[in-house]
């Protein structure tokens, strides 16, 4: 019994040091226009879960959707490709991973800039949005590596098409050299550590929805939905890739009637089921 004093107190200095060395939250602007959007109650909190934003340069217009940025501006500011659906998808998200889950997660999402020391590193999850229109550099991607080393878990959504999975599979080789992508199997612990996620279908893409009735961008190879993943040499899945799927909009969308409910079940549960492999495995 007295040991137990000595290691709470252990583990309060630890988690102390964590919090210590995490950059403070921070708002940056939004790619589609969300910069009014009320700060939750909680924005100062240290939580067990926060949602990390991944930031990263444009890189040209490179591969198949998002370009150089829909509205341009510096992407340490925000404004470009790596802001789409920010921050009220994180925030939807947020509240239903505080709703369906004993997680304890901050209301508020937290950009990363991998340029910020070694701040990455305090951050157990990691989300990027349209990373097939990122200048990742050298050193962001050293870091990105030894970020999955530490045991972080790296979530890529919202890419299409043959000429996106061209780009990002190229990312994920100069992240990890020796690494193979593969279709996460339907019995994966991945897609039962929580919710049963038998069926799984494309989540649609809200602006192609509403323009052309269908969920998926035009272009060759972007009309089937792949659940993608890469495992660490222990087996653990470190990378998951929504290929052809926009898990974002469902988030972003989930409370809008003409998003249908079915894209805002599936993005929700799967994404819940993501973080929770992520935090137990």
């Amino acid at each position: 019994m007295r040991i137990f004093p000595i290691v709470a107190a252990g583990l309060l200095v630890s988690l102390t040091a964590v919090y210590a060395f995490q950059m403070p939250f921070r708002t940056l602007i939004s790619q589609e226009g969300y910069n009014n959007e009320p700060i939750p109650f909680d924005y100062l909190d240290h939580n067990e879960f926060v949602i990390g934003r991944l930031m990263f340069p444009n890189g040209g217009g490179r591969g198949g959707f998002g370009g150089g940025g829909f509205r341009g501006g510096s992407w340490e500011r925000g404004g470009t490709t790596w802001s789409n659906d920010y921050p009220i998808g994180d925030r939807a998200f947020a509240r239903i991973l505080r709703r369906l889950t004993r997680i304890d997660t901050r209301s508020v999402e937290q950009p990363i800039n991998l340029n910020d020391g070694d701040d990455v590193y305090n951050w157990p999850w990691l989300y990027a949005a349209h990373l097939e229109s990122s200048g990742l550099t050298d050193s962001m991607i050293l870091k990105l590596r030894e970020y999955l080393t530490r045991g972080g878990f790296f979530y890529v959504d919202d890419f299409w098409g043959d000429s996106g999975w061209a780009v990002v599979s190229d990312i994920m080789h100069r992240i990890l050299p020796d690494s193979t992508a593969e279709d996460i199997p339907d019995n994966d612990p991945i897609f039962h550590v929580l919710f049963d996620l038998g069926d799984k279908f494309m989540v649609a893409n809200h602006n192609e929805l509403m323009r052309t009735g269908l969920p998926y961008h035009a272009g060759a190879g972007a009309n089937v939905a792949h659940w993608r993943g890469i495992r660490d040499a222990k087996g653990r899945i470190v990378i998951v890739m929504n290929f052809n799927s926009d898990v974002g909009d469902s988030w972003e969308w989930a409370d809008r009637p003409e998003y249908p409910e079915k894209y805002s079940n599936l993005g929700m549960r799967i994404s819940t089921n993501y973080t929770a492999y992520a935090m137990t495995h």
